[in-house]
């Protein structure tokens, strides 16, 4: 198995590079591969901040890039949750961590972020401790 870089991700997804894109979908199609939840975090804000995508349309291409039979999603509970938090509402780098909080079985995130906080009751994503 061999982890990929957001790179290899994005121009699989997106097709924004003639000559990289095409490389990319071939080595994920021919190649058994991990996707870290770090390159997670990192593929969602380069989609939202570099293409502009809206969330519902970046949840739908992780989605459908998660379920392609030869990706393997380093820790797929938690990145299921923080999908379906992130469909909520919820930023999607704060809804891996609280996921991965969650599955990590952590009593409580602790922040002083009173936005995510305030998110994650929204949510019922687990327990925030607000500082």
């Amino acid at each position: 198995m061999l982890a990929v870089d957001t790179n290899v991700i994005v121009r699989c997804l997106t097709r924004d590079d003639a000559k990289q894109a095409p490389v990319a979908r071939d080595f994920i199609d021919h190649n058994d591969v991990l996707v870290l939840s770090t390159v997670l975090v990192e593929c969602e804000w380069v989609l939202r901040s570099v293409h502009r995508l809206p969330a519902a349309m970046i949840a739908a291409l992780l989605r459908q890039f998660a379920g392609l039979p030869t990706v393997s999603i380093e820790n797929p509970a938690a990145f299921a949750l923080a999908l379906d938090w992130f469909g909520m509402g919820m930023d999607f780098a704060d809804a891996m961590h609280l996921a991965t909080a969650s599955e990590a079985d952590c009593e409580a995130f602790a922040t002083f972020d009173r936005k995510l906080s305030s998110a994650a009751r929204k949510a019922r994503a687990g327990t925030v401790k607000a500082l």
